[in-house]
């Protein structure tokens, strides 16, 4: 509390300077801030309310602070008292990171303190300037600190940084102990924090003396309770009251205290003497001369409010003094009353002294192991309870059930130990025992014992032994263990002669879509410690038990079920890392592969005469695609200076049908590569919508073409618009969509550095609306949806037999749309009304521009173009007829006004842009009129 006050203090005296500096300038430190964080949440907002308005004296001088409740000043004082918990603070063992770096330039910042404190300005820092010789000193140091990270306070709670002297940091908390290394004059000039790790200790480390933990549970009151049962033994003394409930003639209850002379005076019967006497003894004589005093009345008497007595409490407890407690307390209800022991008291040995003599000696591991009260005696008046220093100890840790450090009574031995700590666990190898002893000649020592040996276990120990109790390994001595796609996984009991067919009896015992052809077994040897992998066909040995297929399995074995659909990769790659572990240059890495159209492809162990056939079954078997003709096993050879590589050629279809020729034996590192089916692929398949007799998905056999898939179709309806059909492709769509990304990137670079050339000239006005245009199309041009049309002449396709010269080759994903009929001329572009009219044979080109109102000014009338039906272009470049005929307008042509692109930035672009705007409107129209 003291501490906290001087913090206030100096926070108050701090912050009222910087109240009567200027605005501007009021600016609290780094040190400030942190103890401002450090203080409780009521002396922060006392600390605001004192700086709070123009006369922070003043103010606080007029208002009068209303009066705390009970329990508002036991939370203050007890924040006061410990605004950090204890928890919180630095003990001996603890581990702490240090980080440290040199000081860099910070920037300026608001920072939040608290819930309820306005955000304070904190100033930027400039970063000191490092001359080279102390920038390659501090570096070093900054090296050799981060190096050695993370740092473990010793028993006296000192942290040793290299190079730099002890630094003692228990009790402090993390900030604080950040500040303390931050005042070390190496250390000034670098960015130093400093961090506690939340690890759990472990070993010997973590164990903690037993039994002292019942004294730091919080409880309620050390007032003794009221209505617990007084022993019969109990003695009467001055200050006890006692309850005499009349029954019979008088109906009356009685509260009679005992007085100072000893006596109770009961009325009618005058003083009884009391003192010294046990309560039954009491309530015996007052009971009968009740009844032989007070004709036809009975007594009964009971015990009232018990008195309070002073008892002393010495020796190694954690508040030694004298306390006044019930008459009816015992001596661990004071040693609650003073605060339990210390971890320096004896708990086997707490003296009850009464009248200079020792009247009981208390075994607190009595009552905390055994539940033993019968010596918790009660206190009289004067009583002493004694707590001497801790006697001899040991430690006991590892497969015990409560590890600890306990204290020895008498001659202990290592059975008396373990049975303090509860015994053993299921898992402790009683067989190995160790202790470590600080020997006479001040060396540690380490020595074993059985607790299979009766004198083992009755081996005295010594103060400061250290036990430990091993567990069992974990290895299956007798077993094998079953995991992987099965339905009751886990150990089974091994015997002689057990069989891969005993342990899985069958089928039932897997998983669905288990893969019965490839078990795969994991076998260590116990003299080598390596292991070697086989495996098995399940199948094969549920159908012939006790064969060559149904695999012998020793202890130890570890077998695996795959899941035919998942993959197995999980299970096989740590026992292929383990087989390369094992490996050396005279045992190569025991690994082989398969690849190509198998079901489960990947790398394999290699097993003892492992054959062609075993590496198919560990690949899952062949895939449907495969080719059963022949495949290739590449083989490795290890040659004087280089690897050298063979190919070998293996007869599948020999190996299928059983000839053992052609099932090669395998060595380290051969590949299988199983070829695929020639023409095996995926299914292809093209669609036809719009006038056929039967539209649709038609699966198409490799190299079939359009006019056989049209017959399949049933040949084209009456209405069908021939040269009207569009034929899309796939692939030709992912052509013209990256030639139009293509495009577009040239032209926003040539449109950049035109805007840069314009912008040095003279009429910027027209030229930035030229500008603008030209974005307008390029923007149109994102939008284009390219579909991949080819100009196809379906005509000529039909009339003629199926693989003429005009017949197209269908790829997978081909698209055929064929409208009907159409009648109309459609006009678009730069015209005053883009729309469709009726075909006459009679109109020519120009007369269908001027029914659509004619050009617009903007139009390039030297470049108008006709788009046919069937996606073919007609310019004036190639001839131009103005009637009909071969080359005159026809019906569903649409003829296109192109923009006059010399009204835009001169860039060569633009004419393509325009032609591919338009004629992709056309293409898509065609297409969405179906």
């Amino acid at each position: 509390m003291r501490i906290a006050r001087l913090m206030m203090g100096s926070l108050v005296s701090c912050w009222l300077t910087l109240a009567a500096l200027p605005s501007g300038s009021q600016v609290p430190s780094a040190q400030q801030l942190e103890l401002l964080r450090t203080l409780s949440p009521s002396d922060r907002q006392q600390l605001m309310d004192q700086l709070s308005g123009g006369n922070a004296q003043d103010d606080q001088a007029s208002k009068a602070p209303a009066p705390d409740t009970d329990d508002e000043r036991s939370t203050r004082n007890a924040e006061e008292s410990n605004p950090i918990q204890k928890d919180d603070r630095l003990t001996a063992g603890d581990s702490v990171l240090v980080t440290i770096d040199y000081i860099k330039d910070s920037p300026a910042r608001t920072q939040f303190v608290g819930e309820g404190i306005p955000p304070i300005f904190v100033p930027g820092e400039s970063a000191p300037v490092y001359s080279a010789d102390e920038q390659q000193r501090l570096g070093k140091v900054i090296e050799v600190v981060r190096d050695r990270n993370p740092y473990v306070l010793d028993k006296d709670g000192v942290l040793q940084l290299p190079g730099l002297r002890p630094i003692g940091l228990a009790g402090l908390s993390d900030m604080e102990a950040t500040a303390r290394l931050r005042a070390e004059s190496a250390l000034v000039k670098l960015k130093v924090e400093l961090r506690r790790l939340p690890l759990e200790r472990t070993g010997s480390e973590a164990l903690k003396p037993f039994g002292y933990d019942i004294f730091t549970q919080r409880v309620s009151t050390f007032a003794p309770g009221v209505d617990i049962p007084v022993p019969s033994s109990y003695l009467v003394g001055a200050g006890d009251q006692l309850n005499v409930q009349l029954y019979g003639a008088q109906n009356r209850l009685l509260r009679l205290t005992v007085g100072r002379d000893g006596r109770l005076s009961f009325p009618e019967l005058g003083p009884i003497d009391v003192a010294g006497k046990t309560f039954e003894m009491v309530a015996a004589e007052i009971e009968a001369r009740v009844s032989r005093q007070m004709i036809g009345t009975q007594a009964s008497v009971g015990m009232g409010s018990p008195r309070s007595i002073q008892v002393f409490v010495m020796g190694e407890t954690k508040k030694p003094g004298a306390y006044t407690v019930s008459g009816l307390a015992t001596i661990t209800g004071a040693l609650y009353a003073s605060g339990g022991i210390n971890a320096t008291g004896s708990l086997r040995d707490v003296q009850l002294k009464r009248r200079g003599a020792t009247i009981r000696r208390l075994d607190l591991y009595e009552l905390l192991l055994r539940g033993d009260t019968s010596g918790d005696l009660s206190l009289l008046p004067g009583d002493v309870i004694f707590v001497p220093p801790v006697g001899a100890t040991a430690a006991v840790n590892g497969e015990v059930k409560r590890p600890a450090i306990y204290e020895l009574k008498g001659s202990a031995t290592l059975f008396n130990l373990i049975e303090l700590a509860g015994g053993l666990t299921p898992e402790a190898d009683g067989s190995r025992v160790s202790v470590v002893r600080n020997s006479a000649d001040r060396r540690r020592v380490a020595f074993s014992l059985s607790l299979d040996d009766e004198a083992m276990r009755r081996a005295s120990l010594a103060n400061g032994d250290v036990v430990r109790v091993s567990r069992l390994r974990p290895t299956i001595d007798s077993g094998v263990i079953l995991e992987g796609h099965v339905f009751r996984p886990g150990v089974v009991a091994w015997r002689e002669g057990m069989r891969i067919s005993d342990l899985i009896p069958s089928l039932d015992e897997l998983m669905p879509n288990a893969d019965v052809g490839y078990v795969l077994v994991r076998r260590e040897s116990s003299s080598t410690k390596k292991f070697a992998v086989l495996s098995a066909d399940l199948a094969a040995a549920l159908k012939e038990p006790g064969s060559t297929h149904d695999l012998l399995l020793s202890p130890r074995d570890r077998v695996m079920v795959f899941d035919s659909q998942a993959e197995r990769r999980l299970l096989i790659d740590p026992l292929l890392r383990e087989l390369r572990s094992q490996s050396t240059l005279e045992q190569p890495t025991k690994i082989v592969s398969i690849g190509g159209r198998v079901k489960a492809p990947g790398d394999y162990p290699l097993e003892p005469d492992m054959r062609v056939s075993d590496l198919l079954r560990a690949g899952g078997s062949l895939d449907p695609s495969a080719f059963i003709g022949t495949a290739e096993l590449l083989r490795f050879n290890r040659g004087d200076t280089e690897r050298e590589g063979e190919l070998l050629q293996i007869d599948l279809a020999s190996l299928l049908r059983g000839d053992l020729s052609a099932d090669l034996t395998l060595q380290p590192f051969d590949t299988l590569t199983v070829k695929e089916l020639p023409e095996w692929g995926s299914r292809d398949s093209v669609v036809l919508r719009g006038e056929v007799r039967f539209p649709g998905i038609y699966p198409i056999r490799r190299g079939e073409t359009l006019r056989s898939v049209l017959e399949r179709a049933g040949g084209l309806t009456g209405l069908a618009f021939v040269r009207g059909a569009v034929f899309t492709r796939e692939e030709t769509r992912r052509r013209q969509v990256q030639q139009t990304r293509e495009l577009m990137d040239r032209m926003r670079r040539d449109l950049a550095t035109t805007a840069i050339q314009m912008s040095q000239g003279t009429q910027v006005g027209d030229k930035n609306q030229s500008v603008v245009a030209a974005m307008s199309l390029i923007d149109q041009l994102e939008d284009a949806r390219p579909i991949g049309r080819l100009v196809i002449d379906l005509d000529g396709v039909v009339a003629k037999q199926i693989g003429s010269r005009d017949d197209i080759i269908l790829r997978d994903g081909d698209e055929l749309s064929v409208p009907k009929i159409k009648q109309e001329v459609t006009v678009i572009g730069e015209v005053q009304n883009a729309i469709s009219h009726l075909y006459r044979s009679s109109l020519s080109r120009e007369d269908y521009l001027s029914l659509s109102g004619g050009t617009t000014t903007r139009a390039d009338v030297e470049r108008i173009y006709v788009v046919r039906a069937d996606g073919s272009v007609i310019t004036k470049q190639r001839g131009w007829l103005g009637r009909a005929g071969s080359q005159g307008i026809q019906p569903g042509d649409t003829i296109v006004v192109p923009l006059d692109v010399e009204r835009l930035p001169p860039l060569p672009l633009w004419q393509a842009v325009t032609g591919i705007l338009y004629n992709s409107a056309v293409a898509l129209a065609a297409v969405s009129s179906l």
